[in-house]
């Protein structure tokens, strides 16, 4: 009987009440586990669809209850603040309400879409489509069961989105390098003269040994021209060694500084260009982590350890190759040591580049505290919140020292194994090389050469392995700043842009929706407002106000529908272009770190001082910045803390006046405000206004008494749209919003009581 049940196992504590309740010929399609009763408790509950029926249960039913598929039966579900409902009615009534958080989404939508599959079939005798094998989004492949509510991508994806960096991720930095090509190879030739130099001392003790210091031994005279000449070649060779490796140095370490300024500047730059939904993703100082320690990480390792790194090579290279000149077979007893050295760093890289990855990340959680927190000192304290966010950063860096406890267990284990290993290949050389002298087959001065060169063979051998960990970490670094690098925007420029010579301020919103996520946001949004009208967005919190704002002005780009200006779609708009054309004055207004004047000519950094003057006049904050120490060039102080609120206000207004916009966007601006800053800002607002086209929310009703149409939003959707003196005639949605604010009640709950909308497709 288990083959009735879905492909997709059913929950474990519903699967045999379920099968309990199938016929022989009934076989379950679609479920949706529910997690809310119907007074939005958290409790348990399944609604099944089969091929004959659709069933529900909840945990405090006694029984099941089922229908029939039948004319007239609809399923529909929607969605708010977080809440999704699932809605059963027939021509007569409503005949069941199940609620669930959005967490489930996805599998509601799957259950509707069987629903209405079965219900046609029922009614029409037309098969359903056979059903379609759930592909990942991502990768395409078929899925062995369906992604969990919310999910985007397998297991499979995942799993390739999280592996450790590879070291090859290094060499995606060419794109920075190659425009200082001929600079690194000038910096690799030097490296090469400079290694080659080192060499050549060595190299002389042999003859200095066999042809002076022995033969003096034995009573011959020493031959002072002879020792001059050598040792004139040692000098020659240090101090040529020394003048190249300077140079070497210099050239590398500019090349390196001038990548890492381009790294930083790049990514800055493509951050700028991503959409508001990635940085709703994403930490503060995770990404100042990135764009700062990474950077600087793989600069130094560009700059030290990747020169040591060449020069390495080169030296274990060239010895190799004058050890088997001198001698093939004490060459041969000298690489025995490479090949477990060479398996060592293969087994320790792969754990060293995990583990430097996770260090990377819990960093940036570090980072994340700092930035959280300085920030928002002034809450902290407020609250008295020291102790817990003090307890908060001990905890976070105390895992940060436990990763780092065990990457360095590593390491200290690795390190000390190689020098092991290069000490025994010595001692071996030594063995082997006294056996060779005194079998006649070389002389002392070959000897002792082979020993100057081993002991630099050595010592570069076990200066490879030590890179290893700067590799690793320069290798970790550089994926997480090209995983901003690969990022695109969901608000893409236009591919063939138009350009509008000038802008009317004509906006037009056609059947918008919105997703956010799974969470339906918006539907079926469409409104014209006219040159130079203001209109108000009216509801309580989270049905839409925002959102609107939002895809107007291109933060966020629409799922469903079009916006246009003027008569053109904005997607077809350079978004640098279009947004010149609008000014934004917000609830709580951002003011950089800089002067009065350098915040108000933001958007006009070419701004002179009357303009700037001007507009401050105009938003009626002339006269308290001249009250300032230093006026127009007092500090605002980080994020305007050295304002007050209202101050803050009216400085963004200003700002907002100097580029004179001809669309202008009021988010709530007077809502943190007392009543007699309210007023102030309110003379400002008026002269911002004049002659623009204007969408103002605003907190308090009262303040929207002017505009030319209210446009009443709930839950997404227009209900009603009028003037003040309209809506309240008609004792709507609007009526009931208004009267509950002068109670000061939960606006929410007291529109409960009518949802149903007043404007026909939510068309006006």
């Amino acid at each position: 009987m288990h083959t009735n049940l879905s492909p997709f196992t059913l929950p474990p504590t519903w699967a045999m009440q379920v099968q309990s309740q199938l016929t022989d010929k009934e076989r379950v399609l679609a479920w949706l586990e529910i997690d809310l009763n119907t007074q939005l408790h958290f409790a348990s509950g399944l609604v099944v669809i089969t091929n004959q029926r659709l069933l529900s249960r909840s945990s405090t039913d006694a029984i099941w209850q089922d229908w029939a598929y039948r004319q007239g039966l609809i399923l529909t579900r929607r969605d708010h603040s977080g809440i999704g409902s699932l809605e059963l009615v027939d021509a007569n009534s409503l005949l069941a309400r199940w609620r669930y958080t959005l967490s489930n989404d996805i599998t509601a939508n799957h259950l509707i879409e069987h629903f209405v599959q079965q219900l046609s079939y029922h009614l029409t005798g037309e098969p359903p489509p056979p059903p379609v094998q759930a592909l990942c989004p991502k990768c395409q492949s078929v899925l062995d069961a369906p992604l969990l509510p919310g999910q985007e991508e397998c297991s499979a994806c995942s799993k390739e989105k999280h592996m450790p960096p590879s070291t090859w991720t290094l060499f995606r930095l060419w794109r920075f390098a190659r425009p200082y090509k001929w600079r690194l190879f000038a910096g690799f030739m030097l490296t090469l003269g400079s290694t080659a130099a080192t060499l050549v001392p060595p190299y002389m003790t042999m003859p200095l040994m066999d042809n002076v210091l022995i033969p003096y031994q034995n009573g011959k005279p020493i031959d002072t021209d002879l020792v001059a000449l050598y040792l004139s070649g040692l000098f020659g060779a240090a101090l040529l060694a020394w003048i190249l490796g300077w140079a070497r140095t210099y050239v590398l370490a500019l090349v390196s500084e001038r990548i890492g300024a381009d790294l930083r500047t790049t990514t800055y730059e493509h951050l700028l260009k991503l959409s508001q939904e990635y940085f709703g993703r994403k930490r503060t100082g995770d990404l100042m982590a990135r764009i700062g320690s990474e950077t600087d990480r793989i600069n130094i390792f560009i700059s030290l350890h990747l020169l040591d790194f060449a020069t390495d090579v080169l030296m274990i290279a060239m010895t190799t190759v004058i050890l088997v000149s001198i001698n093939p077979w004490l060459a041969l007893v000298t690489l025995l040591p490479l090949p477990i050295i060479a398996w060592l760093i293969h087994v320790v890289r792969d754990k060293l580049r995990t583990g430097f990855e996770k260090v990377d990340r819990i960093w940036a959680e570090v980072t994340n505290v700092l930035a959280d927190t300085i920030p928002g000192m002034r809450v902290v304290k407020a609250f008295a919140q020291e102790k817990r966010e003090a307890a908060r950063f001990r905890m976070t860096n105390q895992h940060n020292l436990e990763v780092n406890d065990r990457v360095n267990k590593i390491w200290s284990l690795f390190t000390p194994s190689v020098t092991l290993l290069t000490e025994i290949g010595l001692l071996i050389v030594w063995i082997f090389g006294i056996w060779q002298v005194s079998e006649n087959a070389i002389t002392v001065g070959v000897l002792t050469a082979f020993l100057a060169y081993i002991s630099r063979f050595y010592l570069r051998l076990d200066s490879m392995s030590r890179i290893v960990s700067f590799t690793q970490k320069a290798a970790a670094g550089t994926k997480r700043i090209f995983d901003i690098l690969d990022q695109t925007s969901s608000v893409p420029e236009p591919a063939n842009p138009v350009h509008l010579p000038t802008v009317k301020g004509c906006i037009e919103l056609r059947s918008v929706g919105f997703r956010y996520g799974t969470r339906s946001v918006t539907r079926d949004i469409s409104i014209t407002i006219e040159p130079g009208e203001m209109v108000g967005l009216v509801g309580h919190s989270g049905s839409g106000k925002s959102t609107i704002v939002n895809l107007i002005c291109r933060f966020y780009d629409v799922t469903e529908g079009a916006i246009l200006i003027d008569g053109v779609d904005i997607r077809s708009l350079p978004v640098a272009e279009y947004r010149k054309h609008i000014g934004l004055v917000l609830q709580e207004p951002f003011l950089f770190f800089g002067t009065i004047a350098e915040n108000i000519a933001y958007g006009k950094p070419a701004a002179t001082r009357e303009e700037i003057v001007a507009a401050a006049r105009a938003a009626h904050a002339h006269e308290f910045i001249l009250r300032l120490p230093h006026g127009y060039d007092s500090l605002a102080g980080e994020r305007g803390q050295a304002l007050s609120g209202g101050e803050r206000q009216r400085i963004s207004i200003a700002r907002a006046l100097l580029i004179d916009p001809r669309i202008l966007i009021l988010d709530e601006a007077t809502s943190s405000v007392d009543t007699t800053t309210e007023k102030e800002i309110q003379k400002a607002l008026d002269n911002l206004v004049r002659g623009r086209t204007t969408i103002a929310i605003a907190h308090r009703l009262s303040t929207l008494r002017g505009a030319n149409r209210l446009i009443v939003l709930d839950r997404g959707s227009i209900v009603e749209v009028g003037n003040h003196d309209a809506l309240m005639a008609r004792e709507g949605h609007y009526y009931r919003l208004y009267q509950a604010q002068a109670r000061n009640v939960d606006t929410e709950d007291d529109l409960q009581l009518d949802i149903t909308p007043k404007v026909e497709g939510n068309r006006i």
